[in-house]
């Protein structure tokens, strides 16, 4: 199972009632996280997850609601007593980014890596369990969506065994220790194991008009979170020209794409009462629902039949 955190909601500036747009992802006790605005420790701090086992910080692109708390976030792992290297992934630049920042964040007990997302960038990246994939979006500057999967192996066969003549005594061991060797034959898991299940995937997108690859990047996740920067139809041209995105459009992608979930997040600070636009948006995908400060979802695999 995955528990996923939205720790603010709002777009641009903190608000008294509304911390800026982040994401935190807890899988066995380890810690993603995606943006870290102004703000984002306190809200995280509140939340209680910890900060010692954040093992990788995502960053979607450098405008400043989405990475200008990393200096004091960085401090306060430290604090926390991490010593073991945290992995970094955003756009190109973010090391030199990031090591402006942390001009006021010196001598930090634990190394940063980066993974900057050029041609050459692996597609998923890779942290411990998590398999973090990542797409263009279509913002002002250079700017990455986020889809956390965690897959899920076959069950196993025991045709596929037998056929294998491989012996009973053996079966749980190359489930548990993915190979064996049996009469000078390597034998896998992937060779006794059935088709592989459903797993978990969440998306995140902030900031993107809604473009075709971003629909298709997130088709069928469980949870979708994406920006609803204005909920007002008027607002189109605006959110076309700061390259944003209506509450009506999110919804939209989310319905064509066949997600389980939306949640509507970026909330610009114009917009007071958005739940009074939620019914609108509930007709085109009902299962639409607002993002709310450290709103909390735990996703299991899904039953089988």
């Amino acid at each position: 199972m995955l528990d996923i955190c939205l720790l603010g909601t709002g777009g641009m500036m903190p608000m008294p009632s509304r911390f800026l747009t982040s994401m935190l992802a807890r899988l066995n006790g380890r810690l993603a996280l995606i943006d870290c605005g102004e703000g984002t420790q306190v809200t995280m701090k509140m939340l209680g997850w910890g900060f010692k086992a954040i093992d990788v910080i995502c960053i979607t692109h450098f405008h400043a609601d989405h990475i200008s708390g990393l200096p004091g976030l960085l401090l306060t792992i430290g604090n926390a007593g991490r010593t073991e290297p945290l992995k970094m992934v955003g756009p190109v630049g973010l090391q030199k980014v990031v090591e402006g920042l942390t001009i006021i964040a010196p001598e930090l007990p634990f190394e940063i890596e980066f993974i900057e997302l050029d041609k050459d960038a692996p597609n998923p990246v890779r942290v411990g369990e998590f398999e973090i994939h990542h797409c263009m979006a279509d913002h002002m500057v250079r700017c990455h969506a986020y889809r956390i999967d965690l897959n899920r192996k076959g069950k196993f066969d025991v045709k596929k065994a037998e056929a294998l003549q491989l012996p009973k005594p053996l079966w749980g061991r190359i489930q548990k220790e993915g190979s064996v060797e049996h009469e000078g034959k390597t034998y896998t898991a992937e060779m006794v194991l059935g088709e592989p299940r459903k797993g978990i995937s969440v998306a995140y997108c902030t900031d993107s008009r809604p473009v075709d690859r971003i629909m298709q990047f997130v088709k069928g996740v469980q949870l979708f979170i994406c920006e609803g920067m204005y909920g007002e139809e008027d607002k189109k041209q605006k959110a076309r020209e700061n390259k944003h995105m209506l509450f009506s459009e999110a919804a939209r992608m989310a319905k064509n794409a066949n997600v389980e979930k939306l949640w509507l997040t970026h909330f610009s600070p114009s917009l007071n009462e958005p739940e009074e636009f939620l019914p609108a948006v509930r007709e085109i995908f009902p299962a639409a629902e607002l993002g709310e400060e450290r709103k909390t979802i735990t996703i299991e695999f899904p039953k089988e039949g």
